[in-house]
């Protein structure tokens, strides 16, 4: 998890900031506090204090003062406001310095510094953003799909830091957190029937990213059982590729999102969190662009796994293609006997939510 620094508001009562810490304590144990607080962020049972003068990491704004501190094996903190391009060298001197951490205020311009810099220090000193609510904390830890360390809250809110340790938890941009990101447990389920239905309302979900080959989404009539549809990454002499694209099925669908919830795929919107899994059953976050509903020509697909009847319906056509073990396969190739990928779990959803000693029977 990338670091949560959080600064205890020097104006406030010291009953107050007492409060303060206790409230936040199961966030971080890490807190910026003035000089003059340290003894009592220290009987509040603050760990990790970070100040001016005194403190288990010491707070500097000039290099000068880094280069005394790293002298005396002191942990240092170099503390810079961004806003020109004279602010950021300075800051690419202080991580040469090898100053432990660097915390950056950026009041104008939130972004390009960002990239600047990050381009510039990153692996050098861990670095940390100050920010005021869990939207600022997004963006910064989303910079060039690498983002800061951490970052640092100047809030008072207590809420609002909650927002935000859980959005620091479940961040995954780098590729050592993606490697240990959430699996997904798979099986193969065997098709058993094949049977066209009609027409109706299909969902195409159109993400803000680009899918590979045996990437895809997790959808289903029922919540026990969602199988993986790949997106639209096939080439096709008659169709171009949709690597952003998974044809979803009807309004009525399942789909698994983040955080192991399931929505209808008729509540999703254009800026929404989906959940992108591959056949190896790791997952990656991403938001809608789109949710194209168009009516066409539809297929059940039923497949067996320990002796239950488990459906989809799809979009009759040759671009839907269901993941496989060592493959895809398009739903009009489908036959019975040909094994398939989706995701099976016990029990019932309440509102998107897994109750797993809840009786469902989805039909």
């Amino acid at each position: 998890m990338r670091e949560l620094w959080i600064k205890v508001n020097p104006s406030l009562s010291s009953e107050k900031k007492k409060e303060f810490i206790g409230s936040t304590s199961d966030f971080c144990d890490t807190y910026v506090v003035d000089p003059t607080d340290v003894k009592l962020a220290r009987e509040a049972g603050v760990k990790n204090i970070v100040s001016f003068k005194k403190g288990d990491v010491l707070l500097v704004n000039k290099i000068e003062e880094v280069l005394i501190a790293k002298e005396s094996n002191k942990t240092t903190c170099f503390m810079a406001t961004v806003s020109s391009k004279e602010d950021e060298k300075n800051v690419v001197k202080a991580a040469e310095a090898l100053t432990d951490y660097i915390t950056i205020n950026c009041p104008d311009w939130k972004v390009i510094p960002l990239e600047n810099i990050i381009a510039k220090i990153h692996g050098k000193s861990r670095l940390l953003a100050w920010v005021s609510d869990v939207q600022e904390a997004k963006l910064a830890i989303e910079v060039l799909e690498i983002g800061v360390d951490g970052v640092v809250s100047d809030s008072s809110d207590v809420k609002e830091i909650e927002k935000i340790y859980i959005e620091l938890k479940g961040v995954k941009t780098r590729t050592s957190e993606k490697e240990i990101a959430e699996r997904i447990d798979l099986v193969t389920l065997k098709v058993v029937e094949l049977k066209p239905i009609g027409t109706g309302a299909r969902v195409c979900v159109d993400t803000c990213d680009s899918m590979k080959e045996g990437e895809g989404m997790l959808v289903g009539c029922q919540s026990s059982c969602l199988f993986l549809i790949q997106a639209e990454v096939y080439e096709s002499p008659y169709v171009n590729p949709r690597p952003f694209r998974v044809n979803a099925g009807p309004l009525a669908h399942y789909i698994l999102t983040p955080g192991s919830k399931t929505k209808y795929l008729s509540e999703l919107r254009a800026g929404d969190e989906v959940l992108i899994v591959n056949r190896q059953g790791e997952t990656r976050i991403t938001n809608i662009c789109r949710v194209k509903i168009e009516w066409r020509p539809l297929i059940l697909v039923e497949a067996l796994y320990e002796g239950k009847k488990n459906k989809a319906i799809l979009q009759n056509a040759e671009t839907i293609r269901i993941v496989t073990k060592k493959g895809h396969k398009s739903v009009v190739e489908l036959q019975p006997g040909d094994e398939v990928l989706a995701h099976v779990e016990k029990g019932g959803r309440h509102f998107g939510t897994l109750v797993e000693e809840e009786r469902v029977i989805e039909r």
